[in-house]
């Protein structure tokens, strides 16, 4: 049986003085939503979330990390698989953190590489109509790219449909951004780079009468974390992520 320590990789972490500038430095430039905040002796002290981190948009501030930290979602490394997914999922956390008997932090494990684990263990049952997320956050492709970290600011989500004139066109996600290049520069200056240089087509979506079984298996093979749900008439009624697909679903 897989145990945490199986999974777990190296996330970044940071001391409660560290200040809130080099937290948005880490986790605008690299692929974790999250990084873990230790002491002195490396002992497991929460996490921060990119969404609270882009909030302060002084280049020069001040303000350490201390305010912004969470409560982080803990596994033991020999703690099953099972239970470190319901672990992310009770904390709606994209990650959960490694600690020893003595709460040192020894690593993380990523939502993203646990995903596939647990659904290829079970048939997931249920349609994406009872799972999904309704009322999606949206983006059309001429907005300028630093709109997209406002999105990841006011809705906490890191992915987002792209809509024109009601049909879905591409989707857009950080990880998207991060593969632009000059994101950083692009937002501190506010400069004119849309949505559609970096998006990402054609379009993997759902119906709302697809399986649950379905929809995890596509994000497994095209390696995303949200499909927009669409209708008979190519409208979006909705999207569903991975923890929409795992919530209530795991034993």
């Amino acid at each position: 049986m897989k145990v945490a320590s199986d999974l777990m990789v190296d996330i970044p972490t940071l001391h409660y003085d560290d200040y809130v500038t080099k937290a948005r430095s880490i986790l605008r430039d690299d692929v974790f939503r999250e990084v873990y905040v230790v002491d002195e002796k490396n002992r497991l002290r929460g996490y921060l979330d990119i969404s609270d981190v882009l909030r302060v948009m002084d280049t020069k501030s001040n303000v350490t990390i201390k305010g912004f930290v969470r409560e982080a979602a803990q596994a033991a490394p020999d703690t099953p698989l099972a239970e470190t997914g319901i672990a992310i999922m009770n904390a709606r956390t994209n990650s959960a953190a490694v600690v020893n008997e003595d709460g040192v932090y020894q690593g993380g494990v990523l939502f993203s590489e646990l995903f596939p684990v647990l659904i290829s263990r079970r048939t997931i049952p249920g349609r994406v109509e009872d799972a999904m997320s309704r009322d999606p956050v949206t983006c059309t492709p001429d907005e300028p790219i630093h709109r997209i970290y406002s999105l990841i600011v006011t809705s906490g989500f890191t992915a987002f449909p792209v809509v024109q004139k009601n049909e879905t066109i591409g989707v857009v996600s950080r990880r998207d951004l991060l593969r632009a290049g000059s994101v950083r520069i692009s937002v501190k200056n506010q400069a004119d780079t849309t949505v559609e240089r970096v998006m990402t087509t054609p379009v993997i979506s759902v119906t709302p009468d697809d399986t649950i079984a379905t929809a995890s298996r596509l994000m497994v093979e095209h390696d995303i974390s949200m499909l927009p749900v669409i209708d008979e008439k190519k409208r979006l009624v909705g999207v569903i992520d991975r923890h929409d697909v795992l919530s209530g679903r795991l034993p």
